[in-house]
């Protein structure tokens, strides 16, 4: 019996099983679809009913059409490769393991949802512990057709003789395969070490660090959908937010929960956590550092109890022949004691009415011009109900909106006076020169700014409760209910690159997720993360943490050490880059590399007057070479001349990034251009080329000018 025939004939056993699961899901599609249209049939009845069972009979519509939607949803998006796996058991049992459970008319069990627990042995079990399984098997589908099937014998002492072994390793043919535009999901392929963090207890705090590609950014996710199926009646509810480090890096995960089923979870880039506000540029490294520091919230509280510009700075009001008046002076101390309550300027404009009175009322001689004593209680009450008195306090009280408080501090002048002393006289010049520009659009850090002065000044009382859907950011990342805006009830967040987050950006998160639980994601090797020199940068980002994460009944920290994504030959170069040349690095820190290609990264010298011709060649080089994607990588400074360098070459496949937005993103090739002006951009540059070395599947060209820059002895 030859081994091709053992092949053919197991994968067309699986292949018989495969199109019993599926007949099975198109009848539960058919039977969904009929219920979708006897709702819709009920609500054209329930018009001609009586009030009461008409009300009834709308909302029985209502639940039959959004389970049946619901149901077909669920179908579609797992119909792809449903079933990847089999267990064979010590019991004689076999558990066919997929993206959902499905069972048959009978209720017998086809597909075991990846989810369940009868499931985890798939991603659990080893040769040490088997827990009871004979057999793992994974297997490969296009569509509902069968084209590949890999097995592990994990009690080879208790192989029946009819039991076929056959594969070649379904991990290392996934890492294999071409890379698109978006991240996919790994439910075939879950390693163990991924599996306890994804089942791993819902409250308190899990943490994930790991290096390059070991798969933290999938497991979070996977988590997410985990959570959802095993948990949804306690964490459903309130909703899942994921809080990622750019919009390319959110667009490029934004597929891999709807290919699960979960459309509920919420998906923002740190650049739009805030309703209504979207970055649009970045800020240099020492910039970003100090709108992200902590000093902000102390000049930003001073900035909202700061006299608006351009309200009026007097106050004449005519009562029984005298003329009232307040002056800029008596107005500012008004001013000061409404606001000295601690209460939100936008919740007290009702307090600084009353003020202005007690203040006109004070003011006011004890007798009117024909004699007649001046009351004050009457002077009060009436001054109160004058139009004339509102119109001024709506104009000298004015509704606080974010970024007009924030347009105010690019006046030098005001934004010093705000500062006080938390600022030096170099960084007020600065931060007022960049604030000023604020009509070219938000910078990620602006972002944090603005919701802190959100904050700080308060919903308007009136203002109701708006909802909102999140921005269309494309089909999968549309959300299927409304939130209220600024929601802050979410019940679990997951930040990804949580070591780039500034205290400000931790501030905003944590407003999000006051009782949440959290799964935060990250890498302290490929921090971005600064210091201003004015104070300890880690302190700070550590205290603003703390209290972003509030007090918790557990927490929990997982280290992932295996590099999936890079071959060795790439990431040796990667390494070098970094160990021993950053802060707190070395090799011990990162993880090992297991696949390898025989191709090692290219490192060519370069005139920097052919700089354009070199570059346009490595990228075409790279596009011929591999099926997926292409990168061309350099400082941030450098992407815009990146980008006209390439223009007319095809780009479905090639994407032009900086050192820092390519955080989180992998592609099949990398060509990486002048690493030594990324080492050069920022006190964090050994990192952000650390980065940018480690972002290549298959292939990695390097063009650099001056290798002495870059690469260690």
């Amino acid at each position: 019996m030859s081994e091709s025939w053992v092949v053919r004939s197991e994968i067309a056993s699986e292949q018989t099983h495969v199109d019993r699961v599926y007949a099975r899901v198109d009848e539960l599609r058919r039977q969904a679809e009929d219920m979708r249209d006897r709702g819709y049939e009920l609500g054209h009845g329930a018009q001609r009913e009586a009030v009461f069972e008409q009300a009834s009979m709308l909302f029985e519509r209502d639940v039959m059409v959004s389970h049946a939607n619901h149901t077909l949803h669920t179908l579609d998006a797992e119909s792809e490769g449903l079933v990847f796996g089999r267990l064979d058991t010590s019991a004689g049992e076999t558990i066919h393991v997929g993206r959902l459970g499905i069972r048959d008319g009978d209720f017998d069990n086809l597909v075991t949802d990846w989810r369940a627990d009868a499931a985890a042995p798939f991603y659990q079990a080893s040769a040490e512990e088997p827990m009871g399984m004979i057999r793992r098997r994974a297997i490969q589908c296009t569509g509902r057709t069968v084209t590949g099937i890999d097995d592990d014998v994990l009690m080879p002492h208790a192989v029946p003789q009819d039991l076929r072994v056959v594969g070649e390793g379904a991990l290392l043919t996934a890492l294999a395969e071409a890379r698109g535009d978006h991240m996919r999901d790994i439910v075939r392929t879950i390693q163990r070490e991924q599996d306890a963090i994804i089942r791993a207890p819902w409250r308190g705090v899990t943490e994930i660090t790991g290096g390059p590609g070991t798969g933290k950014t999938a497991v979070a996710l996977h988590r997410a959908a985990y959570l959802l199926y095993r948990y949804r009646k306690r964490i459903g509810g309130g909703g899942v937010l994921v809080v990622g480090p750019s919009a390319a890096f959110v667009g490029y995960i934004s597929r891999v929960l709807p290919a699960m089923g979960e459309t509920s979870v919420e998906l923002r880039a740190l650049g739009e956590v805030l309703d209504g506000y979207t970055a649009c540029r970045a800020d240099q490294p020492q910039l970003a550092a100090l709108k992200g520091s902590v000093r902000m919230r102390t000049v930003l509280r001073r900035a909202v109890r700061d006299t608006p510009p351009g309200v009026p700075d007097q106050l004449r009001i005519v009562y029984q022949g005298e003329v009232l008046t307040l002056d800029a002076g008596q107005l500012e101390a008004v001013r000061g004691r409404v606001l000295a309550r601690g209460a939100q300027p936008n919740r007290c404009r009702v307090h600084a009415a009353e003020a202005l009175l007690e203040a006109l009322a004070t003011a006011a001689p004890s007798h009117s011009a024909d004699g007649r004593p001046i009351e004050r209680t009457r002077l009060i009450a009436e001054l109160g109900e004058r139009l004339e008195f509102h119109r001024f306090l709506v104009t000298w009280w004015p509704v606080l909106r974010p970024a007009e408080v924030l347009r105010w501090l690019g006046d030098e002048r005001r934004l010093a006076r705000a500062a006080g002393r938390t600022l030096d006289r170099e960084e007020v010049a600065e931060l007022a020169a960049s604030l000023a520009c604020g009509e070219t659009g938000y910078s990620p850090a602006d972002i944090a700014l603005l919701d802190e002065i959100r904050a700080l000044v308060g919903r308007p009382r009136r203002d109701r409760q708006a909802h909102r859907y999140p921005a269309d950011h494309g089909e999968p990342r549309r959300q299927r209910r409304a939130l209220p805006e600024h929601y802050d009830e979410y019940s679990h967040v997951i930040v990804d690159e949580a070591q780039d987050l500034s205290p400000m950006q931790w501030r905003m998160i944590g407003r999000r997720g006051r009782s949440a639980s959290w799964t935060i994601v990250g890498d302290p090797a490929q921090s971005s993360w600064v210091s201003t020199g004015k104070s300890s940068g880690a302190d700070e980002v550590a205290a603003a943490r703390a209290e972003a994460l509030g007090s918790q009944p557990a927490s929990r920290h997982f280290t992932l050490r295996t590099n999936y994504r890079n071959p060795a030959e790439i990431f040796a170069l990667a390494a070098t880059v970094v160990t021993g040349h950053a802060d707190g690095v070395d090799g011990a820190d990162l993880p090992e590399a297991v696949r390898r290609t025989g191709i090692r990264p290219r490192i060519t010298a370069v005139d920097p007057a052919s700089l354009e011709g070199d570059v346009r060649a490595a990228a075409v080089e790279m596009l011929e070479l591999v099926d997926g994607t292409v990168a061309v990588l350099g400082a941030v400074a450098r992407v815009a001349e990146l980008d006209k360098f390439l223009h007319g070459v095809p780009r479905d496949r090639l994407t032009v990034a900086g050192s820092v937005d390519c955080k989180g993103l992998e592609y099949d090739a990398v060509v990486l251009v002048e690493p030594g002006e990324i080492v050069t951009e920022s006190p964090a540059g050994r990192r952000m080329l650390y980065v940018a070395t480690s972002r290549a599947t298959h292939r990695l060209t390097v063009l650099a000018s001056d290798p002495d820059r870059w690469r260690p002895a």
